[in-house]
């Protein structure tokens, strides 16, 4: 009987951890940049690797595809995700200045603003299309929250959560000196 409840505890211990949603992730995701920020301009960041990238999107994005396959009702929970990250794509977009001067803020910002030549998943099957859409959407999201990294880390914007598309992170808990 101990053997068995033994096993049971370690099966138990050995479950991954929940994905979190979409909304979640991205949350986490803005308040990582933003401390990645704070840090880069203290000079915490020098001789690392860059900061600003959209890659967290791709990851909130994959793992909100993964949290709708597991759901009881994968294609539309996958449609309802398309749809949340359009939402965000607009929002972002919304909140940024107009590119003034050629770089790299006014060709990234260009991108996020675009659309492919064509529908980008025509053709497919319905599980196939509803997928594609979900990950078409990540990819334009991406582009947007990267211009808005772009924009912020050039001090153009305020933080997203004063521009009202993301939740004001949660307060960095202080620490002991002489503690990491």
């Amino acid at each position: 009987m101990l053997a068995i409840l033994l096993l049971a505890g370690a099966a138990r211990a050995e479950e991954p951890a929940p994905i979190p949603a979409f909304e979640p992730c991205m949350n986490a995701e803005i308040a990582r940049f933003e401390r990645d920020l704070r840090r880069a301009r203290s000079g915490l960041y020098a001789g690392l690797a860059p900061f600003v990238d959209g890659r967290g999107v791709e990851v909130c994005g994959v793992g909100g595809i993964v949290r709708c396959d597991r759901s009881a009702a994968p294609l539309p929970c996958q449609h309802a995700l398309a749809e949340t990250q359009e939402q965000l794509r607009g929002a972002v977009l919304e909140s940024l200045p107009a590119p003034e001067g050629p770089g790299l803020y006014r060709a990234v910002h260009a991108l996020a603003k675009g659309r492919s030549a064509g529908d980008d998943c025509a053709g497919m099957t319905p599980v196939l299309a509803a997928w594609c859409a979900a990950r078409e959407a990540t990819r334009r999201a991406e582009l947007a929250v990267l211009a808005y990294q772009i924009a912020r880390e050039n001090g153009a914007v305020e933080p997203a959560f004063r521009l009202g598309w993301a939740e004001a992170p949660a307060p960095v808990r202080p620490r002991a000196r002489g503690r990491p």
